[in-house]
């Protein structure tokens, strides 16, 4: 009896410890399974078809990009440049191909030679200059991002029809980006586990010495190491650019920081050695799932990164516990346990179908809403003025009895196109729309169009897709107006710097066109400089302070937002108001309190928060099928110390 006893004990602590290796060993799957029932239990609109093939879309770049720094975390290195690279090599394929008239097929391998000779420039920096790859990948990082700036000169670039359609679906359906995905992880898990390059980057990663004394040529695998992330950063920049129908100077900010995030949430070790293309696609995977989730439950975006943050740092902490633990190492080339893999991939999948399937009908008999659903998709809540949008717009929605979900794409035209395709797919009524990129968000408009979902354009348009109505003011005229103002300030004579907005954006190009527009007509105003200061407080800040040191006679500045007046007014101390006049531009409440005080001059204010009311106004008659105007324009005002206490934006 006792026997029998300790014999079941045995057994039972036996099987907890193979559940509890089993969960070790697949973390990351594990993770992905409680997220997709997760967000089937909280949104009805999660398990789709249509959403989750926007959640394969928009892991693709990700993923794609991850595959490529596999490759280096596996070898015990770090690849900053990714994102970087990833939009030269797409501004490199546009500007060949439309602006140089050089055949598509060569700009595509232009493309890809790119990434190539910037992968090789990290490897040769860190194989031979002996630079740490944080340092030299940064320094990339940098180089590659100027260099797209200065080949596009900070403005989008069309993308030949014929590569955008790598943007498409296929049969109607099945989205292009996301074979492309498949296809590359596939590339990437042949070579960790098939060839001598992959075997070669485990035992660099394992122990680089012994690697050395071995008789490996440590120093030439890692430049082709390096070189292989260039090309898969290159291919995620044109899957990129495809989505987007132009190629942006700014894409992919950042996202060699959700690469690095997919590989090690997917198991890799950041000292090398592990990893794996399966574990990486499964990491690229969670963080879209999340977003993607997240956006449907209407969570802040500012609440978004604290969760992405969560999940990596737990993610490393799992991968420590692992290792502890002595769970199986994630390393490629393990002939016994790929059958074993594919059993417990194969019952994850079993699993996953059973539980989701179950917790769809939490969903099935729920009554839908009966206010109307309205997403508004804004450029940035990092700025005053579109914060006031949105308050205006949340206003009148509860006025008018609107369900509304505000978005914050963070200036990032491809986390906008993913926003606007979750509105889409989620089934809202209606949309409102301010694009990062007017030319970016075409796409992602017209999916709402064949849908039937009617797009409100709020402060900048959309090109290239129908939308109901247009509520703005005119940015061009907004300029002038600011030129204007300035000069005759100065009497019509004067030395004066322009502070420009972020590079790329429709606003920043239309409000340069507008200053230099209105100066034309002071033959006596001498512009001494103009330099981009991203529509930021802070760097309005340093780049006045760095101007002055040029300029010490400077008499007016004229900024693109009223949060680089306001950093260009710190800058200057007591000169602002006195000696030098300053004009910002959008009329927020600290630009209007600087006003007040004196120290800004004027602010060319476009009542953002009337915007937001009249958009969510033309959405919600759009969605009874009631006229609406094509263009809604809300007039500019110049607002100074005059007539400022009896401005209301």
């Amino acid at each position: 009896m006792a026997a029998d006893t300790l014999k079941s004990t045995t057994g039972a602590a036996g099987g907890a410890a193979a559940v509890r290796r089993l969960l070790l060993d697949n973390g990351a799957l594990t993770a992905l399974i409680v997220l997709v029932v997760a967000m089937s239990a909280l949104s009805g609109d999660f398990l789709t078809t249509d959403n989750l093939l926007n959640v394969g879309v928009q892991a693709a770049v990700t993923a794609i990009l991850a595959f490529g720094v596999t490759f280096v975390i596996v070898s015990a290195g770090i690849d900053l440049s990714v994102g970087s690279v990833a939009a030269l090599s797409a501004t490199v394929l546009a500007w060949s191909a439309t602006q140089q008239g050089v055949p598509v097929a060569i700009a595509v391998a232009l493309a890809v030679v790119t990434g190539v000779v910037c992968g090789l420039v990290n490897g040769f920096l860190i194989a031979y200059g002996k630079l740490p790859p944080f340092i030299a990948t940064l320094a990339m990082l940098s180089v590659a991002r100027g260099l797209s700036l200065v080949i596009s000169e900070g403005s989008p670039i069309a993308f030949p029809d014929s590569v955008s359609h790598l943007g498409d679906t296929l049969g109607g359906w099945l989205p292009v980006p996301v074979l492309v995905m498949i296809v590359m992880g596939l590339v990437a898990a042949f070579v960790l586990g098939r060839t001598y390059i992959g075997r070669s980057m485990y035992a660099i990663g394992g122990n680089e010495e012994a690697a050395r004394l071995s008789g490996l040529r440590v120093k030439k695998q890692k430049l082709a190491i390096y070189a292989l992330s260039g090309v898969f950063a290159a291919a995620a920049g044109v899957v990129l650019a495809s989505r987007l129908s132009s190629a942006q100077p700014q894409a992919a900010d950042g996202y060699e920081l959700d690469a690095i995030a997919a590989v090690v949430i997917g198991g890799a070790s950041l000292a090398g050695g592990t990893g794996k293309a399966s574990g990486t696609l499964i990491g690229a995977l969670i963080l879209a799932v999340l977003r993607n989730g997240l956006n449907l439950l209407s969570v802040s975006a500012f609440w978004q990164q604290v969760v992405i943050g969560v999940v990596i740092a737990l993610a490393v902490l799992l991968d420590t516990v692992r290792r502890k633990a002595g769970a199986t190492p994630v390393a490629a080339g393990a002939g016994g346990g790929k059958g074993r893999q594919a059993a417990t991939y194969g019952l994850a999948a079993v699993v996953t179908v059973a539980i989701v399937g179950a917790t769809s009908f939490l969903h099935g008999g729920s009554p839908a809403t009966a206010n109307p659903r309205v997403g508004l998709a804004l450029s940035t809540l990092n700025n005053p003025f579109f914060v006031q949008i949105q308050s205006g717009a949340k206003a009148e929605a509860k006025k008018l009895g609107v369900d509304l979900t505000v978005t914050d794409a963070q200036n990032d035209a491809s986390q906008q196109a993913n926003q606007l395709q979750n509105f889409t797919s989620s089934g809202v009524d209606s949309i409102i729309v301010n694009p990062v990129d007017s030319d970016a968000a075409g796409p992602s408009v017209r999916s709402a169009g064949k849908a039937d979902i009617p797009v409100i354009a709020v402060d900048r348009g959309v090109n290239k897709a129908t939308t109901e109505a247009l509520v703005a003011s005119d940015n061009v005229a907004g300029g002038e107006l600011a030129a204007k103002t300035v000069a005759e300030k100065l009497g019509g004579s004067g030395k004066i710097v322009i502070l420009q907005g972020q590079a790329g954006t429709s606003a920043a190009r239309e409000r340069a066109e507008g200053f230099a527009k209105g100066l034309k007509a002071f033959p006596g105003i001498q512009l001494l400089a103009q330099q981009p200061a991203d529509f930021d407080r802070t760097k309005g800040l340093d780049v006045m302070s760095n101007l002055l040191q040029a300029h010490p006679d400077v008499q007016g500045v004229i900024a693109a937002n009223d949060e680089m007046a306001l950093g260009a007014i710190k800058a200057l101390g007591a000169k602002a108001g006195t000696s030098v006049q300053v004009v910002g531009f959008d009329g927020t409440p600290d630009g209007l309190k600087a006003v007040e005080e004196g120290t800004l001059y004027a602010s060319v204010a476009q009542q953002p928060s009337q915007l937001g009311r009249i958009a969510v106004d033309n959405a919600l008659k759009a969605l009874r099928g009631e006229k609406v105007e094509q263009t809604v324009k809300v007039p500019v005002k110049v607002v100074t110390k005059q007539n400022v206490a009896g401005f209301s934006g």
